[in-house]
């Protein structure tokens, strides 16, 4: 599979927790905003790491402890993605 975009990765949190309460995650600096600004907590952090793992056919340990924001998420899943191929 390809590399993990941030609309993609959007679209997955939607899933696993539905619409954010805090800031728009459809908003042009999202990336570097904290999930926990955006209104997802660590329970969706956990939800979405689950699913990119399964889609991706990735690991990713220790995750929860390292991601921040959007863009650490898809730093972290694509060098994962990297390592796979």
């Amino acid at each position: 599979m390809s590399e993990l975009t941030l609309p993609v990765l959007v679209e997955i949190f939607r899933e696993c927790a539905g619409e954010p309460d805090g800031a728009d995650p459809n908003g042009e600096d999202v990336g570097d905003v904290e999930l926990s600004v955006l209104g997802y907590d660590s329970l969706a952090l956990l939800e979405a790491i689950s699913q990119v793992e399964r889609r991706y056919s990735i690991g990713m340990p220790d995750a929860e402890t390292r991601i921040k924001t959007l863009n650490q998420f898809l730093e972290q899943a694509n060098e994962q993605l990297v390592l796979r191929s």
